[in-house]
């Protein structure tokens, strides 16, 4: 029996050898489709007839459907099962059991590791709420490394019955620290709004683009309008995208004019232009910031990029993600396939795939070095100040105090972000979510003093 299985093997081998020898170069570069599939179909069924074991047709196929995906070295298009289009179905319509982040297949070049990364937490979910950030690398899911999972493999793990808990591996900056992360129905939503009274200043944070967003703004400006704004600030940070389509209506709400964005692929169908059209929502006096960093990515890239380059708005933040590219989900049989049919241009022609876009005016958030990223984690896991808080909605400033400077004595982070951290876990406390923070979020001071200027 051994012998026949070694013989069977040889002879799958011979047969792919055979092949390559023999078909001529000249004519792979001609016909290449043709033979690739008669080549596909030999040994498909050499190996659905003589595998040591049966194995369903189906099974070889999806194997087949993902490699031919993953031989694109795009981390955006992939084979989807039927269980990854179910989740699929289930973000779309904004409400799923799961822990709240996006993520994506890093970027690698040949040879190298290629890791889950988190382009962002969705805001106030179970990944935002432990301390979660854009740019952190899962290594591992329940003991499983990232490295050979599909970002749909990923998310099928991540996912999960409300209430459970899910293990994960987080590398940040050059430290490595797990996270038990519990599984909640995450809905996802929109957008927020609030006004800044002290600079009369309409503050809009758009955390996704959805079917709905479009919509949500103009009722959003109208608000502000009610209240007499005179300036607006746009918060598309952490915002990972969602919908080419709804990106470029609400760029049109700003834009009277001229390109939003523009898209081109091999296929001539995938060459198109999308401009904006007559009239705008906001009054042309009203001054007009876009906040950014590198949780921006895609959609709202295109409705950063597009602001920018038409001068309709002050970029005020960190260069954006980088994710240039636009994928169609076509199905096949009981799954589909994610592929990358075009990429994107801004209105000054330029691509922003793995580049992103620049800010007018740059400022970074607020980066801890490697001792401090190490510090912040270890006081993460140790779950310090969650104990401290305990569920309490008032906490005396004084106990506050005293916590901070017992922190400080073990850790090296300062002491404005040690008040942050406790502050964050109040409000937690409290069910309550600030819609912005003008006490520590250093962007956003310098997006208000813009505005004076």
């Amino acid at each position: 029996m051994k012998q026949n299985n070694f013989w069977m093997a040889m002879s799958l081998i011979l047969l792919l050898i055979l092949v390559a020898v023999f078909i001529p170069g000249d004519a792979l570069a001609q016909d290449t489709t043709q033979e690739a599939l008669i080549l596909f179909a030999q040994v498909f069924r050499f190996i659905e007839n003589n595998y040591v074991d049966q194995i369903e047709p189906q099974v070889l196929l999806e194997g087949a459907l993902k490699g031919l995906l993953d031989s694109l070295d795009d981390p955006h298009s992939a084979f989807l099962n039927d269980l990854a289009l179910r989740d699929l179905d289930d973000t779309t319509s904004g409400r799923f059991g799961g822990v709240g982040m996006y993520i994506n297949k890093q970027d690698k070049e040949d040879n190298e590791i290629s890791y889950i990364e988190i382009i962002a937490p969705i805001e106030d979910t179970p990944s935002d709420r432990i301390g979660i950030r854009a740019g952190d690398i899962i290594l591992e899911i329940e003991g499983n490394s990232t490295a050979d999972m599909a970002v749909d493999e990923a998310v099928n793990a991540l996912r999960g019955r409300p209430g459970t808990e899910v293990e994960v591996l987080i590398q940040r900056a050059s430290f490595t620290f797990p996270v038990k992360i519990k599984r909640a129905i995450i809905e996802v939503p929109t957008i927020r709004q609030a006004i800044i009274p002290e600079y009369n200043a309409g503050y809009l944070r758009i955390i996704q683009f959805t079917p709905f967003t479009a919509e949500r703004v103009a009722e959003t400006i109208n608000y502000f309008e009610d209240n007499n704004y005179t300036s607006l600030i746009i918060d598309i940070r952490q915002n990972p995208g969602g919908l080419l389509s709804s990106s470029i209506e609400v760029a049109d709400l700003f834009l009277d004019e001229g390109l939003i964005v523009g898209t081109t692929g091999r296929n001539a169908d995938e060459n198109r232009e999308y401009y904006a059209t007559a009239g705008i929502d906001v009054d042309p006096d009203i001054q007009l910031i876009v906040l950014i960093d590198q949780g921006s990515a895609s959609a709202s890239e295109i409705f950063a990029g597009a602001l920018k380059d038409q001068g309709a708005a002050l970029i005020v933040g960190e260069t954006t993600y980088g994710k240039g590219s636009v994928q169609q989900i076509r199905r096949v049989g009981d799954g589909g396939i994610r592929l990358t049919m075009s990429r994107y241009y801004t209105p000054n022609g330029a691509y922003i795939d793995n580049v992103g876009v620049a800010p007018d005016i740059a400022v970074e958030s607020t980066i801890l070095n490697e001792e401090q990223v190490q510090d912040y984690t270890n006081l993460l896991s140790s779950g310090r100040i969650i104990e401290f808080v305990n569920d309490r909605k008032n906490v005396p400033q004084d106990e506050i105090e005293t916590l901070v400077a017992d922190l400080q004595e073990s850790t090296s982070l300062s002491e404005r972000y040690l008040q942050k951290l406790i502050r964050d876990e109040i409000d937690r406390a409290n069910n309550e979510r600030k819609v912005y923070d003008l006490e520590f979020d250093l962007v956003l001071q310098r997006a208000v003093e813009l505005l004076q200027q």
